[in-house]
């Protein structure tokens, strides 16, 4: 009966993992699929679609693909076009602003934006503010702006601090954190890198405390952990620099341990071998 309560539990645990995964994955794409909407709905107005391409970081901005869509007296050709030369503000303290001739067809363009608070060293906890916000003048007179905000970048979630309608400007106060995958990945990290430690640990102490000698499998095993945690780490979602808070709790601690333990066990082994010769 044990045996075949032992045979179903593998199943359901992988089943309680998988579903886990989908649910994971579920939550990161509802949250990536979610359209942020700041400003004003009249007829006339210019639609401004803003979808976050990419967060740097370590750069301290982030991407913005930008697209005007004159509508109702102020387009003509469904939007592609402003029936006057369109000026349209930004929040961009990186780029200026974006001057639309009459008549010509407008494109999409790319914007940068700054980010405050937060230092890409705090990985994988780190967070970041950004204050996007879009006005527009036509002819010299500022014309009412709706603002639609979505982001790409899939290491990264967005939320919605704070909606500013004021005057005709369409803007918001997000905030930017790593997402739900990029989280449970690092911490997977963390977990594994202490566990393969704690492994050579352990491996070590039984090599020493029952003098098996110079043993070169088990030295050839803890010298690849050694060199393999170091490629491990870099695979790290977002490829955090060196000193970010990943190292500190776990990385370092984890390469100090390994390599104690081989230096002590290789010495204690070669003693050993030394004394039985003697």
């Amino acid at each position: 009966m044990l045996s075949k309560l032992r045979f179903l539990l593998i199943p359901l645990l992988v089943v309680v993992a998988a579903g886990l995964g989908l649910w994971l994955h579920a939550a990161d794409r509802t949250a990536g699929d979610t359209w942020h909407s700041a400003g004003t709905e009249v007829p006339d107005r210019i639609d401004v679609f803003a979808s976050v391409q990419r967060i740097d970081a370590a750069g301290r901005e982030a991407v913005l693909r930008v697209l005007a869509v004159p509508l109702g007296r102020f387009g003509e050709g469904n939007g592609e076009a402003p029936t006057a030369e369109l000026r349209l503000l930004n929040s961009s303290s990186l780029r200026g602003d974006h001057v639309f001739p009459a008549h010509q067809r407008i494109s999409s363009a790319d914007l940068p934006i700054a980010l405050s608070g937060g230092t890409v060293t705090d990985y994988p906890f780190d967070r970041y503010d950004a204050k996007i916000q879009f006005a527009a003048e036509m002819n010299g007179e500022q014309v009412p702006v709706l603002l639609t905000l979505d982001k790409v970048d899939s290491l990264f979630g967005l939320s919605v601090r704070a909606y500013n309608v004021d005057n005709g400007i369409g803007g918001a106060e997000v905030r930017f954190s790593r997402s739900a995958g990029v989280l449970v990945f690092a911490v997977f990290m963390m977990i594994t890198m202490w566990g393969l430690a704690i492994a050579v640990l352990l491996g070590a102490k039984n090599l020493v405390t029952r003098r098996r000698g110079l043993v070169w499998p088990a030295f050839g095993f803890m010298a690849a952990t050694l060199f393999a945690l170091a490629g491990f780490r870099n695979i790290a979602p977002g490829t955090p620099p060196i000193g970010s808070l990943l190292d500190y709790t776990a990385f370092l601690w984890a390469e100090a341990v390994i390599a104690l333990s081989v230096v002590v066990a290789v010495v204690a082994g070669a003693l050993t071998e030394r004394a039985k010769k003697d």
